[in-house]
């Protein structure tokens, strides 16, 4: 069963920078770069929301307005992990991120979440 684990948050100030990391285990047939990863994020009170994705077949990203020019994802298929780096973090960017694996209708996987606070 795959799993994934999420590492990296914490709090910064704003204007200061943190980098998510995310680990897939358990693959067994299916290598991870056929996998669309996401990284996600929920504010208490809202949904999660996307806020980037990369796709699979041709490794293309894309942003959300409220991240894009600020957090940079990236992805390892040789290590199977991905990465947010997170950069000059706004009060309103504090959440709790999540990672997220899908491969089309048949798999998705949600890491635990890990929590970014970022203070004024």
């Amino acid at each position: 069963q795959v799993q994934l684990v999420e590492s990296g948050g914490g709090l910064a100030p704003v204007g200061g920078s943190l980098r998510l990391s995310c680990s897939a285990s358990g693959l067994t047939g299916v290598p991870f770069q056929y996998y669309r990863l996401g990284w996600y994020r929920q504010a208490p009170g809202t949904y999660r929301r996307e806020l980037v994705a990369s796709f699979p077949r041709d490794g293309e990203i894309l942003y959300g307005d409220s991240v894009k020019g600020r957090f940079t994802m990236s992805r390892d298929n040789t290590k199977n992990t991905v990465e947010l780096q997170m950069n000059s973090l706004k009060v309103e960017d504090t959440a709790v991120y999540y990672c997220n694996a899908l491969r089309g209708s048949a798999e998705e996987i949600w890491g635990q979440g890990t929590q970014v606070t970022v203070s004024s």
